[in-house]
């Protein structure tokens, strides 16, 4: 058994079939675990048991897919469209092509379903009465419990400003950051004098309770290299178009005007790493970007920007990051992480040129995969003003899936199973 599997092993044995313990957590806190090796789900808050129950989950020939998921959708009463209108009361949906948590009366101790988590009556009520929309749910082979994880890559809320003092001055009672850029404040000494205020900063302040983040780091696709190309080749010259990342008739004919141009020859298809070699090196821009930072909020794209991963040739593995508590006054926030297997098919490691997987399978994984890992500093100012209790991070060799779309979070599954079915 790999090291990381041992995660928590007693913790989640001597409570799958526990009954609930009921508390009033953050909802945006929660997470939800189901093993499939135990047939059982958790719902942690930080590392501690909120409740347990049993569940059955994918048969042999439909089993329930492997990976990071949150709630996208819940309905008290729901009926499948693929299995005789079966019942599915309580559902929360997790994935679009027809992955969720629902109630059912049959609910044995091994995997009975068509792909989705059965849950006994009772306990299918109590949970859907503790969640809401975007609350996580983890599913792995092997049992896993959150773990306290401490890293310089994980972010940090930046500490709220503190108020400016000003010895021997009355201020009128307001403080500086709602005046006015040209007000003055005038104080009353021996003789009349003004003091400027400085310039407010200009990024906004993060609103008072922002919905958490989605966040995901993982390596660089074909749509991050044609849309980094399209904005390069027009700064050139070579007129693509809007930067979209998609290969149309006037991005490729720009691409060869710049390797005729420049007398390149590449192989290895169109947007090769020869090619983004060179055309980052005729614009002056260094090397190019191997991996990719994209955040999601309220279950949309919010922005995105380059990564760089040092030793590409190691697997990152699958790590899972959640944030439980956030102090802007001390600038902290506790944060658990989860590491999941991976099951890298032979062609995802030619594309990606992945070539061993040691480091992703040691007992550190987690905190190797995030000392490889180097960001922009305004996207992590950026993530640091908005984050807050809930917001996520997935490190993942493999990219935005099929599952990741609209109104979804970003959904990393490490194995198929039934996705696209309905229990």
């Amino acid at each position: 058994m790999k090291p990381f599997l041992l995660l928590g092993l007693a913790l989640v044995s001597a409570t799958a079939l526990s009954h609930p313990v009921f508390a009033a957590p953050d909802t945006r806190t929660l997470q939800i675990v189901v093993s499939k090796d135990r047939q059982s789900l958790a719902v942690y808050d930080g590392d501690k048991v909120i409740a347990t129950s049993k569940v059955s989950t994918g048969k042999r020939g439909h089993t329930t897919p492997s990976g990071i998921f949150s709630i996208l959708e819940k309905k008290v009463y729901h009926e499948s469209n693929l299995y005789s209108a079966s019942p599915m009361p309580f559902m929360q949906r997790l994935t679009w092509s027809g992955i969720a948590l629902h109630e059912s009366n049959s609910v044995p101790n091994y995997p009975a379903s068509h792909g989705c988590v059965r849950m006994p009556k009772a306990f299918a009520k109590t949970l859907y009465q503790m969640t809401e929309r975007g609350v996580q749910v983890v599913i792995a082979d092997q049992p896993l419990v959150p773990q306290p994880f401490e890293n310089a890559m994980l972010f940090q809320p930046l500490p709220a400003p503190p108020p400016a003092l000003f010895s021997g001055i009355e201020l009128r009672p307001m403080t500086a950051s709602f005046l006015p850029q040209a007000q003055q404040l005038q104080v009353a000494t021996n003789d009349v004098t003004s003091i400027q205020i400085p310039k407010a900063r200009e990024t906004l302040a993060p609103p008072a309770d922002p919905a958490p983040l989605s966040i995901l780091i993982t390596r660089r696709g074909l749509r991050e290299n044609v849309r980094d190309l399209q904005g390069i080749l027009n700064g050139m010259g070579f007129i693509t178009g809007t930067p979209d990342g998609m290969l149309g008739p006037a991005t490729v004919q720009a691409i060869e005007d710049f390797k005729k141009a420049h007398d390149i020859k590449t192989t290895g298809g169109l947007v090769s790493s020869a090619l983004m070699k060179a055309v980052y090196a005729a614009a002056g821009r260094g090397e190019p970007p191997n991996g990719a930072i994209m955040v999601r909020q309220n279950f949309k794209p919010l922005f995105e920007g380059p990564a760089i991963i040092t030793e590409p040739q190691e697997a990152l593995g699958v790590h899972f990051f959640t944030a439980n508590a956030i102090d802007r006054i001390s600038g902290k926030a506790d944060w658990f992480g989860m590491t999941l297997e991976e099951d890298l098919s032979k062609q995802t490691k030619k594309r990606y040129g992945i070539t061993s997987e040691e480091q992703s399978q040691s007992f550190d994984a987690a905190g190797q995969a995030l000392n490889r890992i180097t960001i922009p500093d305004d996207i992590r100012h950026r993530i640091e003003d908005l984050l807050t209790a809930g917001s996520s991070l997935t490190i993942s060799d493999t990219g935005v899936g099929p599952e990741t779309g609209n109104e979804t979070d970003f959904i990393t599954i490490t194995n198929n199973g039934a996705l696209g079915k309905k229990g």
